[in-house]
C-alpha cells in the first residue's frame, strides 16, 4: 500500500517560497543588503506618522518575515531626524471619532495586530530611534527586540492624553517586563515624554548613540544578529516571548525542548568543530 504525503497548508506552502529582498512597499522604504533589512518610516514633513495603510502593510509585511528566508534581521527608523509620532491625526483620529463600537474594535484588533506579528517573527528588531517616538510610534519601538536611541529622543506614550488608557497594542503587557511596573505606570499614566538618557537608564534603550550614526549602529548591531545561528536566534527570541505566560518549572522544560531541536541543527556542528579547530564559526541559519 502506498501512503501519500501529507500535504502542506497552503498558505505555509507559499510562505516557505516567499523571499522578501524584492518586496516593493507602498506606505514606507523597504531595503535589504544582504540578509539585513532596513524598514524606513518616510514622511518626514509630518514626523513619520502611521495610517490606516501602513499599519496594514506592516502587520502583512512582519507576518510575511516568518516564512522568510532570506531576510534574518530586520531594522526599523524613521526618515528626517524622527522616528515615528504615533498615529496621524487627521488620516486616523480624525475617522475614528466617527465609528461606531464594531468598526473601532476591527481597528484597535489590527493595530495589536502588528505587534503580534512582530514579536512572531523570528528575525530580531533593532528600534534605530531618534527625535519624536511617540503613541504608535513608541509601540513599535517597545515590541521591537533591540533598541537603540539618542540623547535627543523623546518617548511617549500619549494615549491618556487623547482619552485614552494606556493599555494600547499590548503595552501594559510589555512595557513592564522591559522597564518595570512602577515605571511604565507613570509613562502610561501621565504620556508625559521619557528623554534619551532616561530611557537608557531605565533599560528602554540597549544603548545611545549620536544621531547621525544611530541608523549605522543599529544596521551594524543587526548585521552581528544575521550571521549569527539564525534558527537558534529565533528560538530565543520565541522563548522570550512564551516564557511571560510560564511558570518556571513550565519555562525549565520548555527550554530543554528548545535547546535540544538547536542541538540538531547543522550550525551546533558547526560551533563545535570551528571550536575543535581554533576558528571562528561561519553559521549558515540551518
Amino acid at each position: 500500500m502506498t501512503m501519500n504525503s501529507p500535504r502542506m497548508d497552503p498558505a505555509l506552502e507559499a510562505g516557505n517560497r516567499r523571499a522578501l529582498a524584492g518586496y516593493a512597499a507602498q506606505h514606507f522604504v523597504w531595503q535589504v543588503e544582504g540578509t539585513m533589512a532596513t524598514i524606513t518610516l518616510n514622511r518626514p514633513e509630518r514626523k513619520n506618522p502611521i495610517t490606516f495603510d501602513s499599519y496594514a502593510e506592516l502587520r502583512d509585511l512582519f507576518r510575511s518575515l516568518k516564512y522568510a528566508s532570506d531576510v534574518h534581521a530586520v531594522v526599523i527608523t524613521g526618515a528626517g531626524g524622527n522616528f515615528c509620532s504615533g498615529g496621524d491625526v487627521h488620516e486616523i483620529i480624525g475617522p475614528l471619532v466617527q465609528l461606531a463600537a464594531p468598526e473601532l474594535l476591527m481597528f484597535t484588533r489590527m493595530t495589536g495586530d502588528v505587534v503580534a506579528a512582530m514579536r512572531a517573527c523570528p528575525q530580531p528588531i533593532v528600534a534605530a530611534v531618534d527625535g519624536v517616538c511617540a503613541g504608535a510610534g513608541a509601540i513599535v519601538a517597545m515590541a521591537s527586540d533591540l533598541r537603540i536611541g539618542t540623547a535627543r529622543s523623546k518617548t511617549a506614550f500619549l494615549f491618556n492624553r487623547v482619552g485614552l488608557a494606556g493599555c494600547d497594542m499590548g503595552a501594559c503587557a510589555i512595557l513592564p517586563r522591559i522597564i518595570g511596573q512602577g515605571r511604565a505606570s507613570e509613562l502610561l499614566d501621565t504620556g508625559r515624554s521619557m528623554s534619551g538618557e532616561e530611557g537608557e537608564r531605565w533599560g528602554f534603550f540597549n544603548r545611545l548613540a549620536a544621531p547621525d550614526d544611530v541608523l549605522g549602529q543599529a544596521q551594524a548591531l543587526a548585521r552581528e544578529l544575521a550571521a549569527g545561528p539564525t534558527f537558534a536566534n529565533g528560538i530565543t527570541k520565541t522563548m522570550l516571548h512564551q516564557e511571560w505566560a510560564m511558570t518556571v518549572e513550565q519555562a525549565i522544560e520548555s527550554e530543554a525542548q528548545a535547546q535540544a531541536i538547536c542541538m540538531m541543527t547543522e550550525d551546533f556542528k558547526r560551533a563545535y568543530r570551528a571550536f575543535v579547530a581554533k576558528q571562528k564559526p561561519v553559521f549558515e541559519g540551518n
